[in-house]
């Protein structure tokens, strides 16, 4: 298990290495990413396997003292997560490289290699166990991402891309300020201690210390009143990029609050994260509503998304992370084919605004195919996999009679499906549109396009099979999670 967990890590970081090294011979580059990150990702897939099975495994690096060590810990949670992740990263890879040879695809020299950084960042941050590589984590992302966002050098990338890196050192910031203020209050990082630690504290210090890791860890995820940097930024990313961004990293914010919070009991903090939550959902929907492009459209369902997850963690109780784990995993891949999909219109029609779009069920009913299968996922339609999430959010938002916040999300989920309609009227409905320019593709590129996207719609279809297996491995890593006092025992052990 130590081996698969390293192969996580390492395997997408040497690929990149290698891939700058080679990043003039493009046969050579391509199969070096695509095998550091099918690597990864096969690898993911047996640590599944291996916790479900024999529970818990940590891997203490360099046998340093726990308190100060790092540590990465594959537990339920980490696990259930890590193989949606990495694969759809090695879907998107396989999409970028039809890709990169038309004039709107990512720089070929620089996009495989960074996306490698990016994973081992991923998987860093789903597998430490301590607060100081969780940080180092997030600073692998953040220093990858920010290249891949603007790397093509056009002017409203780098606009986007400044507010992007101010609020991520915003929040980068306000987290090495709160590991200071963690590790004097309590001696230690490590998540495990501070499960039995920070309880401990006086409630005042507990709530200073979780309102802190909030404000670090909703500036990641986008929650409102900190999401400003989002829609702004995603769209003006080549796509390969923009379904990256969009599968992953807000989901990697609202994974650590998750768990963090759920581990060092925050239960207090619980109002005001369902407050947040509704005014996340509420704030995302009406701002999709609002928009004529497809991808600001589907960057502000990321922010409204978003806001289910909170909730589910803000009931504090099984049910309610259990869901917030079961819509995690489903909106990984959906808002990852979505995205793909985007970009599959952009480069049919010329662009993805509404008004240069139209009659695409007609020109091209496969695409139509495409995209109704995770938009409908997503307005949370059965039997897809949206509608398994959302119902077990819902449900524990009934049992806890938090009647205001259900309410607010089934408002909320109306309004995608009025979001996601207007997508549908305006690009596959009707006739062709006049304006629109498709940009030229090799078919070969195309097709590797196509088959990438296929792929990732029959990933969430996969999804919404399994259900109902995913749903008690989502209770049992919240069962995990809602009782520290196992997962301290297990790492400590």
């Amino acid at each position: 298990m130590n081996a698969l967990i390293a192969i996580t890590i390492l395997a997408p970081l040497a690929a990149s290495a290698l891939g700058l090294l080679w990043r003039r011979n493009v046969m050579v580059r391509d199969i070096t990413t695509f095998a550091g990150l099918l690597a990864a990702s096969v690898a993911s897939f047996f640590i599944l396997a291996g916790v479900a099975d024999d529970g818990t495994h940590v891997v203490w690096v360099g046998d340093w003292n726990p308190e100060v060590g790092i540590v990465l810990v594959a537990d339920l949670f980490a696990a259930l997560v890590l193989p949606v992740a990495l694969t759809i990263i090695l879907v998107v890879e396989i999409f970028a490289i039809g890709q990169r040879r038309t004039s709107w695809g990512a720089n070929p020299a620089l996009a495989g290699p960074l996306l490698g950084v990016l994973t081992s960042g991923v998987s860093l941050a789903f597998l430490t166990g301590d607060l100081f590589t969780l940080f180092v984590a997030f600073e692998l992302i953040l220093v990858s991402s920010y290249v891949l966002l603007t790397h093509q050098g056009q002017r409203a990338q780098i606009r986007s891309g400044m507010t992007y890196v101010v609020m991520n050192l915003f929040s980068s910031t306000l987290f090495l300020l709160g590991l200071a203020i963690v590790y004097a209050a309590t001696g230690t990082v490590n998540m495990a201690l501070l499960a039995e630690r920070v309880p401990e504290l006086p409630d005042a210090v507990q709530l200073g210390i979780g309102g802190w890791f909030f404000v670090v860890f909703g500036t990641k995820a986008a929650v409102f009143p900190l999401f400003s940097w989002l829609p702004d930024s995603y769209p003006t990313a080549p796509t390969t990029i923009t379904a990256v961004f969009a599968g992953l990293l807000t989901k990697i914010g609202i994974y650590a609050m998750i768990r963090f919070h759920t581990l060092t009991d925050m239960a207090d903090l619980g109002p005001a994260m369902l407050v947040l939550a509704g005014f996340t959902m509420i704030v995302g929907a009406i701002g999709a509503l609002a928009q004529t492009d497809v991808k600001r459209i589907l960057s502000f369902h990321i922010i409204s998304q978003i806001g289910y997850m909170l909730m589910g963690l803000g009931l504090f109780s099984v049910a309610g992370t259990t869901g917030a784990i079961l819509f995690l995993v489903h909106h990984m891949p959906v808002k990852t084919v979505l995205f793909l999909i985007g970009g599959l219109i952009e480069n049919t029609q010329g662009s993805s605004r509404l008004s240069r779009s139209g009659g695409l069920a007609t020109a091209k009913p496969w695409l139509a195919v495409l995209f109704a299968i995770p938009a409908l996922s997503l307005a949370g339609l059965p039997p897809f996999s949206g509608f398994v999430a959302k119902l077990a959010v819902i449900s524990a938002g009934v049992d806890a009679s938090s009647s205001v916040i259900v309410a607010v999300a089934l408002i909320a989920g109306l309004l995608t499906m009025l979001s996601m309609t207007k997508i549908w009227i305006g690009v596959f409905w009707g006739a062709p549109s006049e304006e629109a320019e498709p940009v030229p593709t090799r078919r070969g590129n195309r097709r590797m396009m196509i088959t990438a996207t296929s792929l990732a719609v029959a990933g969430t279809l996969t999804i919404s099979v399994f259900a109902g297996t995913l749903f008690d491995l989502s209770e049992r890593a919240a069962i995990e999670l809602r009782t520290p006092g196992t997962y301290a025992a297990e790492v400590q052990r």
